[in-house]
């Protein structure tokens, strides 16, 4: 068990170092003209967030579950991947990474790094963290509680996104200018 309450707030505090690292770039894009869409749906966010690093803990403090170690090291290892994705994600996009849907004018969409083959690769790193992280712990309640909350919220949200997104010249736009 204390594994786990340490693995739950090595990522709380790395979720830290990302809201740090959001505000400097939302600032950054902000003082650039970026516009920010689909605030309505950010403190929901923010919300189901902290809430699900609070619910595994207390449904692990709760149930105490029996935790089959290849249950735990499986799941561990694609929480492990969906950080990597995170953070590639997030070096790919350099200062245009936020934690907002906040897209510059005139500035191309990215397509290197993980967006070479997908358009939203952060949220595949979401859902998979969403999902593995409570499960190290045995704790299928929050995992499945939070992938339907998530799911639902992250509709909301790719629909914010994709609109912003559409209003960017596209990568032949940009290079013809």
């Amino acid at each position: 068990m204390t594994a786990f309450v340490v693995l739950v707030l090595l990522v709380a505090v790395e979720r830290l170092v990302e809201l740090v690292v959001s505000k400097r770039n939302a600032e950054w894009s902000l003082s650039r003209g970026g516009v920010e869409t689909g605030q309505g749906h950010y403190p929901v966010m923010v919300v189901l967030h902290t809430g699900f690093l609070v619910a595994m803990l207390v449904e692990a403090f709760v149930r105490w579950p029996v935790v089959p170690a290849a249950l735990a090291w499986s799941m561990l290892a694609v929480v492990l991947a969906a950080q990597v994705l995170r953070w590639w994600c997030i070096l790919t996009l350099g200062r245009r990474w936020n934690t907002r849907v906040i897209v510059v004018p005139g500035m191309a969409p990215v397509r290197s790094g993980p967006y070479r083959w997908l358009s939203h690769p952060n949220y595949v790193a979401v859902v998979a963290e969403g999902a593995a992280l409570p499960l190290v712990h045995a704790g299928w309640v929050t995992a499945l509680a939070f992938t339907l909350a998530n799911a639902v919220l992250l509709t909301a949200r790719l629909r914010a996104e994709n609109a912003a997104l559409a209003t960017l010249p596209s990568l032949e736009d940009a290079n013809d200018a």
